[in-house]
């Protein structure tokens, strides 16, 4: 049976674990720094949900234009023409430019998809952040140029943190945790 107790517990240190605070501080300060750049976002499954939450709260509440790329006819068209393999770097050829963000989210770190975009992303000058669990020497996390990962094996654990952690940049961006949402 599961001790709920000490199930939430494990939260209070990944939360804070991998040196998240100061790369949080990190990339708000990119950001800020880089007003103009574009923001994608990508996941499968519950990453991609967190992805679309994410998207819409840096655009809507914290005023930066950032873009979820999980629409069910851009994946279908990119993967029936390119593989699913390769649609998330197809959407980043179409519409990223050197300087951009791109947020790559994938509990295991090794999603073909993500890690190929990942690589794209890096050899085109685009600033690619990862959000990993499971094993520590994951590809993804290898890949990235800014790497948060949760000692978990637990998928509903790892993406839990990384909500916390991606809506956490939100609050960082806006300055606060209590706004309007309207």
């Amino acid at each position: 049976m599961l001790d709920l107790k000490k199930y939430l517990d494990s939260y209070k240190d990944l939360i804070l674990s991998d040196s998240c605070e100061s790369k949080l501080f990190d990339i708000q300060e990119l950001i800020l720094k880089s007003r103009g750049s574009r923001i994608f976002v990508f996941g499968n499954g519950g990453s991609a949900s967190i992805a679309d939450h994410f998207a819409v709260d840096m655009t809507k509440n914290a005023g930066v234009p950032t873009l979820s790329m999980n629409s069910s006819s851009m994946i279908t068209c990119l993967a029936n023409d390119y593989g699913y393999e390769n649609w998330m770097q197809k959407c980043l050829e179409y519409h990223a430019s050197s300087n951009d963000f791109v947020f790559l989210i994938s509990s295991s770190g090794q999603s073909k998809n993500v890690l190929n975009a990942c690589n794209y992303a890096n050899n085109e000058d685009i600033t690619s952040i990862t959000f990993t669990g499971f094993k520590t020497d994951n590809p993804l996390r290898r890949a990235g140029k800014i790497n948060f990962w949760a000692d978990s094996k637990s998928y509903n654990i790892v993406e839990n943190i990384h909500q916390i952690w991606i809506l956490s940049l939100v609050d960082l961006i806006i300055g606060k945790s209590e706004y309007s949402a309207s």
